[in-house]
This record gives C-alpha cells, structure tokens and sequence, in this order.
C-alpha cells in the first residue's frame, strides 16, 4: 500500500503516520520529495489489517493498494491458464466446453431427450436445474432432489457430466452427490458463506457474474473459493443490468476478455441469460468465441413454448445442432490466434 501525505505537511505528523503504519504491522519506508511525502507500507494484507482507515487522518491525502485485491486468481500469482479437470473432461487452456441443456428439469422424458441430442451435437456437460431461484414465488421452482436424481440419470445414460445449480449451504452435500460442476447464480454471487460451502465439496465450481456486479467484485469472490483451498472454478459472464430494455440482460463480452487478462481462470459465457432471446443466442455464441471465452453454457429445450421456466430464451434441438457446427470455424480463428 501507499500512503500519500498531504502537501506540506509538517514532520512531526508524517511520523504520526510512519507511527500507525508500524503499529498496523507494516514496514513503513518514506520518501520525502520537495513538497509531498509518500510513505510505502510493505507487508502482505492477508494477513495484516488494511490500510484505508488511515484516511480518516487529516495529513493523509489518499490511501492506494500497489497490488491488486485478488491475490490468488490474478495471473501475477499463477502466469498460465488454469485447467479445470471435470471428472476427466479438461476445459480451459486451449481446451473448449460445451455445456448444454434445459433451464429447469421438467421430466424424465424431456431431460433424456435434450441429453442426447445436445451430445450428439458435440456437447461434453449437460446443465440442468434441478433447484430454480425465481423471483417470484409462484414460478416453477424446480423439481429438487428428484430433479438431482434425474440429471444423475441422465448422465449414467448419456455418459455427459453433469452442472446444476447450488442455492443453499443446506443442499451442498446432495448437489456435490450428483453434479460434476456445482454452479453459483448470480442471486448467490456475493452469498461469501455459501461459496465457502461450495469450495468445502471439493467439486469445481461455476461462479456466475451478478447481476449489477463489477468485475473485481467478480474476481474478488471467486478469491473466496480459491482462499478456501479449491483451485478448480470457472468465472462466467451472464449478462449484466443496464438501462437497455431490448434484452433481459446486456451481456459484456469486454469482460471476458478483461478476466482472461486479469485471470488464470477458464472464463464460461452464458448467452441465453445474456440477452434472455433465443434468436439472439448464435451470435452471441460466435463473438463469445472469438472474444476467447474458454466455453459456452447454452439452454436448450425440445420444445421452448412449453418449458415451465424462461421459454423465451431457450434453442431448440435443430438450433443447437446448427450452432455447434457454426461455431466450428470460430473456435479454429481462436485456437490459431492463440
């Protein structure tokens, strides 16, 4: 941290500063100039208290960090792109995921359908929700554990492996219990006890980006799970909430490549939650790819007019199909400009 004393400020209440600074457990180096003083505190702030109370000083001008907040996902702590390892399916550095499937799980009949259609297009990880945040509490909120015991159906059947959403500390060992990817919501994406929980089940972890989130707010939650000793998450862009009306969401492919430079982390786009429009996903798919994004997670439905949550934004069967084959020349682009 640096701590910039005001212009002109006399000795003695510098050394007031360089005081609290060694008093906060840090190594106070000053550096005097013609009419402003910094003083340098060195120490690690994981483990020592920071620094921005010593704004309440009247001397002190401002209190800046030299390093940035998130320690363990940025790439000055890890230089290479990390591999999350999905019971054997490998997705990121270089290795591509497609992860697919309906909103919500509405039956046996329509999970199974979507299952093997979405692999027989090339898809590697099925999405599914067996427990559905909604905001309102009289929407379809998901069949729950029999919508677990569905998915792991599904994936004895189909060989795909298999994320869900995780929305409670209290659900944690029966998610893990099914699901290959334990995915955290946007509603959940600063829940800090709850990605705790999650980073404790050991399973990689898909961290949605929230709502009206900023993109170190992102990265700083998924430092909570890295701290906690799970190494294996992915950061996905869904969309954020803007002023714009014409999509349910506005989905910011600028962060995608912003968290690729600031992260070692494989990043996931969502698009079907970025624009909440199915005729929009397939563009939205191909600039995600060619952005860098490390993987897709796309709803799919066999028949959207009748799924029980956000119909309006689901592809059917024969459009995910076609997507997968377009986005072959996009991922070639990518992996040769890599």
């Amino acid at each position: 941290m640096i701590v910039v004393i005001r212009p002109n400020t006399p000795r003695e209440q510098i050394d007031e500063v360089i005081a609290e600074v060694q008093k906060l457990g840090y190594d106070a180096r000053p550096i005097f100039g013609t009419e402003q003083t910094v003083v340098a505190a060195i120490g690690d702030e994981r483990t020592h208290v920071n620094l921005q109370s010593l704004s309440a000083l009247p001397q002190v001008q401002q209190v800046m960090p030299v390093q940035k907040r998130y320690k363990l996902v940025s790439r000055e702590s890890h230089p290479e792109d990390t591999v999350v390892n999905v019971d054997g399916v490998r997705v990121g550095g270089g290795s591509f995921g497609l992860m697919a499937g309906p909103c919500s799980v509405e039956s046996e009949e329509q999970l199974m359908k979507t299952a093997h259609a979405v692999k027989a297009a090339g898809a590697t990880i099925l999405r599914g929700g067996a427990f559905k945040p909604r905001t309102s509490p009289y929407e379809f909120q998901g069949l729950g554990k029999d919508g677990l015991r569905l998915l792991a159906l599904a994936k004895k059947e189909t060989g795909l492996k298999i994320i869900t959403e995780l929305l409670s500390e209290n659900h944690v060992d029966d998610v893990a219990e099914h699901a290959d990817i334990l995915q955290i919501g946007a509603r959940n994406a600063q829940n800090f006890q709850l990605l705790i929980a999650a980073a404790a089940s050991g399973k990689p972890i898909l961290l949605k980006r929230g709502l009206s989130e900023r993109i170190d707010e992102w990265l700083l939650a998924a430092e909570y799970i890295l701290a906690h000793g799970n190494s294996q998450v992915f950061l996905c862009e869904r969309g954020i909430r803007t002023f714009e009306t014409y999509t349910r969401n506005t989905l910011d492919l600028a962060a995608v490549a912003i968290a690729k430079k600031e992260s070692h982390l494989p990043v996931i786009v969502d698009p079907s939650q970025g624009c909440g429009r199915a005729d929009l996903v397939r563009m939205l798919c191909r600039g995600a790819v060619a952005m860098g994004a490390d993987g897709l997670l796309v709803e799919v439905h066999p028949n959207p007019a009748e799924a029980l949550s956000d119909g309006q934004q689901q592809i059917t069967l024969d459009s995910f199909a076609q997507l997968a084959k377009d986005l072959q020349p996009f991922l070639a682009a990518a992996r040769a400009s890599a």
